[in-house]
């Protein structure tokens, strides 16, 4: 497989970057992330949640934030629908697509959703019939597909089994997700490999968590399989509330870097793109998350 000569990047730092932040972020702050990263060129953001704010407080802003951006052409808005309520919430925004996510462990899936991985596809199945008849595009996250939290490895098996549940019910494309940033390369490829059964290349993502410093590596290993769609979030934002010690997202900075160095196009202007990092950092008040951010705001300031 020929690595891809053009990638496109999904931000998720407005969504699951920032949905487990304690401090709360107004949402004129989310709008002013998204309207930057939009004009550094990302095509792809992933803006909100319509999530319960007594479980997700942070999100509660969601009509808000939706209906404060400035829409680009070319641009599209994806949102998380946990439910039908949820759904029904998120379509008076008129969100592009929509996520629904399932989990590659059992033992994950019960203490996130408090439901089997089988049951948690079910509920979403009316979910993703739902958006599909309104003709808003339906993505899946399968979260742990390569480690969790409470099983441990997770066999690739469990990844197609996941796939094909997500395929079966209508979901169109699906993240390959290391919620906890465990994975390594070959780890990561043989995932992916699993998802193939029912996905072909062009409707897989990858999403990689950088807790062990793997994410990079991660990434270079689908891009060797031929996966050309990833997920990142600026400024490193985000980690896993069900796994200690899961740090942040991939940040797109990063990612950006290592694309560009490797002659692959992204339309991304990462001069642009830290600023947006750098932006998101001071109104959290903490240092950026990504070291390319790091090492070029040292470098203008020197």
């Amino acid at each position: 497989m020929t690595i891809p000569s053009r990638v496109k990047l999904i931000d998720v730092g407005p969504r699951d970057g920032l949905q487990n932040e304690k401090q709360p972020v107004p949402a004129a702050v989310k709008i002013e992330l998204v309207h930057r990263l939009q004009a550094a060129g990302l095509k792809e953001i992933e803006v909100t949640s319509y999530v319960s704010p007594k479980w997700v407080p942070q999100m509660a802003d969601n009509h808000e934030v939706m209906a404060g951006i400035t829409r680009l052409p070319g641009v599209a808005y994806s949102v998380l629908t946990p439910n039908l309520k949820g759904f029904e919430a998120a379509v008076l925004d008129a969100p592009d697509e929509i996520v629904v996510f399932g989990a590659a462990s059992e033992a994950f899936s019960q203490k996130n959703i408090n439901c089997s991985i089988a049951e948690s596809i079910e509920r979403f199945a009316p979910v993703v019939e739902a958006a599909l008849a309104k003709g808003i595009a339906v993505r899946g996250a399968m979260s742990c597909t390569v480690g969790c939290p409470y099983e441990g490895d997770i066999a690739p098996e469990r990844v197609a089994y996941l796939a094909g549940l997500m395929k079966g019910i209508g979901v169109q494309r699906v993240d390959v997700a290391d919620t906890i940033g465990v994975g390594t390369p070959r780890r990561v490829q043989a995932a992916i490999e699993a998802t193939l059964q029912h996905f072909g290349i062009d409707h897989i993502s990858g999403h990689f968590h950088d807790t062990y410093g793997q994410a990079l590596s991660n990434t270079l290993a689908a891009l060797e399989m031929g996966v050309w769609n990833f997920q990142s979030s600026v400024s490193g934002l985000g980690g896993c509330p069900y796994a200690k010690g899961a740090t942040g997202n991939v940040a797109t900075e990063d990612l950006v870097y290592l694309l560009h160095g490797m002659g692959i196009e992204t339309g991304i202007d990462l001069d642009a793109l830290v600023d947006a990092g750098a932006y998101i950092s001071e109104q959290l008040g903490r240092p950026s998350g990504s070291r390319v951010a790091r090492a070029l705001l040292a470098k203008r300031a020197g």
